[in-house]
C-alpha cells in the first residue's frame, strides 16, 4: 500500500472521528450555570475546545489506520468474511 493511500485513509478517519468527537465534552449554558448572550442558541457550547476535540480524533484516527493497514497487509478479515447475503440462483437457461 503507498504512503498517499495511507495518508487519505488517515484523513477520512480522522474527519469520521472528529464529527463522532464533537458531542462529548460539551457543555451548555444552562449546565454550566452561566447566563445566555442575546441571540444564543440554548445548546451551543459555553467553552468549545477545538483543540482537545483534533488531538482525540488524531490518536483515534491513527489507531484505526494502524488497524485498517494491518488488516490489508495480513487479511484478517475480507470481503467474504462479511458477505452475510445468500447468493442468487442461477439462472437456467432454456
Amino acid at each position: 500500500m503507498q504512503i498517499t493511500s495511507i495518508a487519505a485513509i488517515y484523513f477520512l478517519f480522522f474527519v469520521m472521528s472528529a464529527f463522532i468527537m464533537l458531542p462529548f465534552g460539551v457543555r451548555t449554558a444552562a449546565e454550566a450555570g452561566e447566563a445566555l448572550v442575546p441571540g444564543q442558541a440554548d445548546s451551543a457550547p459555553v467553552d468549545f475546545q477545538p483543540r482537545k476535540v483534533a488531538v482525540r480524533a488524531s490518536i483515534i484516527a491513527a489507531l484505526a489506520t494502524v488497524l485498517f493497514v494491518a488488516n490489508y497487509h495480513y487479511g484478517w478479515i475480507t470481503a467474504a468474511d462479511i458477505d452475510i447475503l445468500p447468493k442468487p440462483p442461477a439462472a437456467q437457461r432454456g
